[in-house]
């Protein structure tokens, strides 16, 4: 038995938001489900939990911000399930009753009811009704009268809402809203603690991709177009082999110093199209192949602008890339986002004058950038690591 509690989803988040339960007491879930969603600054997350058993009780109701590290529910064995939501239900609209005799111990005293004054129906729906609900039910412009409610006693709760906006066709899902400003607030804050904190230092590097670009084109010349392969995903499968080699720069530095990571978690930075950015990660980078990789890319990205992500991909990347060719930038320095320690950064692909043997060519090359914590490893070992990038990219047809 133990407590689901509020995750932290990155270095800058303090509170969240819970907006929507995706699961009762007494349901059996199971690792890795998604059983909340939370309001963050950086938009609405899914949240898996990271064990299986039965949700016992839930301790937060809908619309409740809480700290990180709050406990929101419990998952046990079954034994113990306490079925009433956490929602507080409204006192029920009738005058109190009154003794008429002091209480003894012999016998009870005789209790004169008050009779109620008749309720209009609009009335009673609302009185039967749980704050959240009620909430909930302006929102979507729903009228509680003539509703069925779920909930003890048939009290109508945020579930009978949200299923009743869904046979109307209006999304089942709270709309939680995207506030630029709080996001702009989140990502300064994450970064003036990095540069704060982090003894930052930086290296670049230029890289041939002839090989790489003639191996992709032979590669997606027999694929169907939903199948094939973009240099970001080429770009990201060296990157993960590399830290692969050099752990020291994949994991996270801590109150305790610096803990590697055994997974190899590749954060992406995605601009939002309605302003800022989110860096989810792509998880066990190093385990997919590149077609697998070019798939979770996809759908990383997809559902980052639909706000669609788990509360997994969006705390767990150990390291990060940022890619920005496809804004027309050359070279790219990314600062470091803790606890990471590493942030490598992609410019844009372009055709420049190599040096390549004797001679002088016209080859396809990328600037390829690293931010690096000087408190876990210095110039030495990032410029090898760099170099381990160009090797990896020299022979794709192993990636």
């Amino acid at each position: 038995m133990s407590d689901f509690l509020m995750p932290s989803l990155g270095a800058d988040m303090e509170a969240g938001t819970l907006i929507e339960w995706q699961v009762q007491p007494g349901d059996r879930v199971e690792k890795g489900q998604v059983i909340a969603v939370v309001e963050t600054a950086k938009g609405a997350i899914d949240v898996e939990v990271f064990e299986s058993g039965v949700v016992e009780e839930l301790y937060v109701g809908p619309d409740t911000k809480v700290p990180v590290g709050t406990p929101l529910a419990r998952i046990g064995s079954g034994e113990h399930v306490v079925t009433e939501r956490p929602e507080k239900e409204p006192e029920p609209e009738t005058e109190p009753e009154p003794e008429t005799e002091p209480k003894v111990e012999a016998e009870p005293s005789p209790v004169r009811k008050v009779p109620q004054a008749p309720v209009r129906t609009g009335e009673a729906a609302q009185s039967r009704a749980s704050p959240a609900a009620r909430r909930r039910a302006r929102e979507l412009g729903i009228d509680l009268a003539g509703l069925t409610g779920t909930g003890p006693d048939g009290a109508i709760v945020l579930k009978d809402i949200e299923g009743t906006a869904s046979a109307e066709a209006k999304p089942a899902r709270p709309a939680a809203g995207f506030d630029r400003d709080e996001m702009r607030k989140a990502i300064a804050a994450a970064m003036m603690r990095s540069k704060r904190e982090i003894p930052h230092y930086y290296l670049a590097t230029t890289v041939d991709l002839h090989t790489a670009e003639t191996w992709m084109e032979d590669y997606n010349r027999d694929q169907p177009p939903e199948s094939r392969l973009l240099i970001a995903a080429l770009f990201m499968k060296a990157t993960a082999r590399a830290l692969e080699r050099y752990p020291d720069l994949n994991g996270h530095y801590t109150e305790a110093g610096f803990i590697p990571s055994e997974q190899i978690n590749l954060g992406i930075a995605i601009h939002l199209r309605a302003g800022g950015l989110v860096a989810p990660a792509v998880l066990d980078a190093e385990s997919l192949s590149l077609p697998e990789l070019m798939l979770r890319l996809q759908d990383l990205v997809k559902r980052a602008r639909s706000r669609g992500l788990r509360a997994s991909e969006i705390g767990g990347a150990t390291a990060t890339v940022t890619a920005l060719g496809d804004r027309g930038v050359d070279t790219v320095f990314g600062v470091i986002h803790p606890p990471q320690v590493a942030m490598i950064g992609f410019g844009r692909v372009r055709r420049r004058p190599l040096v390549v043997g004797d001679a002088l060519a016209i080859r396809p090359a990328v600037d390829i950038t690293l931010a690096a914590d000087h408190r876990v490893c210095d110039g030495h070992m990032g410029a090898q690591f760099l170099n381990e990038i160009d090797i990896q990219l020299q022979q794709p047809e192993a990636l």
